[in-house]
């Protein structure tokens, strides 16, 4: 399963916040997909077959304090471990256009993270990729960044490193069955 913290996408989406939700918007696009909506876990939903494993794309459409109820809610229902499950977020500790894949346990202050690692009450270590959105100045400033919209320079930053996540991952087939099996990622 792979999931993009987001928050409502009528009136987040365009965000900092959201980028993780840009990021299962491109992956759908890549595999041809379409997110369709399925209140039942409430978020957007599709799946996609990479080599010959069904993955489970999920992008909440709720609260980012309460993302953690659609993926917990997801991966209930199709028995689906933490440490199976990829989480897209946006980082403040990296700069716009920079990602980085992280396998452990916490959340860094990320609400959405917390919210998850508290909804499956277990701590366990999970696969993260970060997209960074960069810092504001004020450390008071946090909470209005990142529901903010990127500057447009940003915006091209964030949107071309995750097209190349996409393309670099499964260009190189990085996502081959050895490292499937040996890492779990999914």
């Amino acid at each position: 399963m792979i999931v993009g913290l987001s928050n409502p996408k009528e009136e987040y989406h365009n965000t900092r916040h959201n980028v993780g939700s840009w990021y299962i918007y491109a992956l759908a696009k890549y595999f041809l997909k379409i997110l369709k909506e399925e209140k039942k876990f409430f978020g957007f939903t599709t799946s996609v077959i990479i080599n010959s494993y069904s993955i489970r794309l999920l992008i909440p459409n709720i609260f980012m304090n309460i993302n953690g109820k659609s993926v917990f809610k997801m991966a209930s229902f199709y028995n689906i471990n933490l440490n199976e499950i990829l989480i897209i977020h946006d980082d403040l500790e990296l700069k716009p256009g920079v990602f980085k894949l992280k396998y452990s346990f916490g959340h860094n202050g990320h609400n959405g993270l917390r919210n998850i690692i508290n909804s499956f009450n277990k701590k366990v270590n999970f696969y993260r990729f970060r997209i960074g959105i960069g810092r504001p100045k004020n450390k008071d400033q946090v909470s209005s960044f990142v529901l903010s919209k990127p500057t447009k320079s940003e915006k091209i930053l964030i949107k071309n490193s995750i097209a190349d996540a996409i393309k670099t991952t499964f260009r190189l087939n990085i996502l081959n069955n050895h490292q499937l099996k040996k890492s779990s990622i999914f």
